[in-house]
């Protein structure tokens, strides 16, 4: 990789700020960025400046996070970049008028459509673990949308902040787009201003005094928050499979990912064996140490490694595996910790590092009590099971996550996922692996309750920035058909009913009436849900009723003519 050089980080003019807004405001009202085309050229215009400032985002992310090149690349660069291809091959079919559904046929004379239309200018405010990805990201939304916006990067990861304002100034539209850069003094000033809508990824804390703010204006948010995610490991678990793909998902960025299992529940059966897969799969994947390796990444800065530390340091529990630090490099070891109960230190805030306590349970009954306890709507779950307990009524079964609202469970595993599923909220869920949900690009990801609010990502993130505009055209000619609804109303009353009227298909115990409607309908759709059912089940007669008919019109003739 050829050198780079880096402009040190530097904070944005307060008192320009309120300009800039503006100018991405009067674009707006020009109607400029509503053109698909234009849209589409501003968005590859962005890929290609990634490109050309690949090697910069490689430095800057191991200036800010040492975070390893592969999972740059993986994670922020690549990321951002197929996302940009995927949107662009995509946006003109998102953006085309839909027509409205459910429409009464009196009703479809008014041609009634959904206009999807830019919400405005927007504010994205990025977070430090992922400074490219979770920048970027909603920007591409923004964009793909037809808004104008400004994007606040984190303060925390200063090196890639700085190679944001680059990209976003070299490739953007100046008039329509800009990067603001600084930390409270100038996120305060830009909450100050009227935006369309604010999309935040961050601290429940920090989510909090945003959401206030915005609602003195009823500007509407989009908040990607974390979570005590849980994570479930039964005694009938493969304990390498999940101690590999537990690891995996704190042993990436260092454990700072909002999705990671914050705690992992284990049923006692399986506990040692699991502890001792761990063990195998950290010398597998750091056979020189993790100090020593250039796959791990550090701490951002220091006020979080004192963050981290202190929480095993008030932990009351045992550590199993690893606990070296090193401040002077921001490094934390991945920890194993076996916790005493639900109400220690490594479980009771979300540790945003490489932290896994583990809590040893009876059953699965006892997890979902304690994952509920603990945090109610986390943003991801993970869970670990055997295809036998498929067929059980009960069974053990432990949370394995880092953010509250993702859930984890093999294929196989219908009863856990029926069980852990039902009981437990969370914003998504992988089954059998570590947050698989949340490295789906195109998949839609957010948080639920305290762990967030409304979602992004592939078509997603087109959609928290459109209006869905509801439209109707009438025609003059509908005039006389109109007319009851003009005063005087006298007489029109039961006029109106006879038209519109729509007769309940149930009785009064709240039971559904089952007419000769009902029974016409169940029998020509062969008891499908629904029409398609109901064709599908049609064909499959059909065929059958063809086939039968060929093997016993074969059969009945003489051998010697078949």
């Amino acid at each position: 990789m050829a050198p780079v050089n880096i402009a040190p980080f530097e904070a944005t003019a307060i008192e320009s700020i309120s300009s800039t807004v503006n100018l991405c405001k009067t674009t707006f009202r020009t109607q400029k960025t509503k053109p698909l085309s234009y849209r589409l050229v501003q968005l590859r215009k962005l890929y290609w400046a990634l490109d050309d400032n690949k090697d910069a985002i490689v430095e800057a992310c191991k200036m800010d996070l040492g975070k390893p090149a592969f999972e740059t690349a993986l994670t922020e660069l690549d990321w951002c970049k197929n996302d940009i291809i995927f949107v662009t091959k995509n946006l003109e079919k998102w953006t085309k008028d839909e027509s409205a559904p459910d429409m009464a046929l009196t009703n479809k004379l008014l041609s009634p459509r959904i206009k999807k239309e830019p919400l405005g200018t927007v504010l994205v405010i990025g977070a430090y673990n992922f400074p490219v990805q979770l920048s970027l990201g909603p920007l591409i939304g923004a964009i793909a949308a037809g808004c104008t916006g400004v994007l606040k990067p984190s303060e925390v990861s200063p090196a890639t902040a700085m190679v944001l304002k680059k990209i976003v100034e070299e490739s953007l539209d100046p008039n329509a787009y800009a990067v603001v850069n600084g930390a409270i003094p100038e996120t305060t000033a830009l909450l100050d201003e009227k935006w369309d809508k604010i999309f935040y990824t961050g601290s429940a804390g920090v989510g909090t005094i945003i959401a206030k703010k915005a609602a003195e204006t009823l500007t509407p948010v989009c908040l990607e928050l974390g979570g005590r995610n849980p994570a479930f490991v039964t005694k009938n678990a493969d304990p390498r499979l999940a101690a590999r793909r537990m690891l995996w998902g704190k042993l990436l960025n260092a454990g700072q990912v909002c999705i990671s299992q914050n705690y992992i529940m284990v049923e006692k059966d399986i506990l040692p064996a699991f502890i001792e897969e761990l063990k195998v799969a950290l010398k597998e994947f750091y056979p020189k140490g993790q100090k020593n390796s250039e796959d791990y990444a550090r701490i951002a800065n220091n006020r979080h490694f004192h963050r981290i530390k202190k929480m095993v340091d008030d932990s009351k529990g045992k550590i199993l595996i690893g606990g070296e630090m090193d401040e002077s490099d921001n490094f934390i070891e991945i920890t194993v910790v076996l916790v005493q109960d639900q109400y220690d230190s490594m479980i009771v805030d979300e540790s945003f590092g490489p932290l896994i306590p583990l809590l040893a349970v009876d059953d699965i009954e006892e997890a979902i009590r304690t994952a509920n306890s603990v945090h109610s709507t986390p943003l991801g779950l993970y869970a670990f099971g055997s295809k036998s307990e498929t067929t059980k009524s009960k069974l053990s079964f432990i949370p394995i996550t880092g953010r509250p609202t993702q859930l984890c469970f093999t294929p196989d595993q219908k009863l856990i996922k029926a069980i852990v599923l039902n009981e437990v909220t969370s914003g998504g869920a992988s089954v059998n692996d570590a947050f698989y949900h949340g490295s789906i690009p195109t998949l839609a990801f957010g948080g639920v309750g305290d762990s967030g609010q409304g979602a992004y990502r592939g078509k997603a993130s087109f959609d928290t920035f459109t209006h869905r505009r509801s439209i109707t055209t009438t025609p003059r000619w509908m005039e006389k058909l109109l007319d009851i609804r003009y005063p005087p109303y006298a007489g029109k009353l039961e006029k109106f009913r006879k038209m519109s009227e729509l007769k309940p298909n149930f009785d009064r115990s709240g039971k559904e009436i089952k007419g000769l409607g009902y029974w016409l309908a169940f029998i020509g759709a062969l008891g499908g849900a629904g029409v398609k059912s109901g064709l599908l089940r049609w064909a499959i007669v059909a065929a059958i009723a063809v086939g039968a008919s060929k093997y016993f019109t074969a059969n009945s003739l003489s051998p010697w003519l078949r």
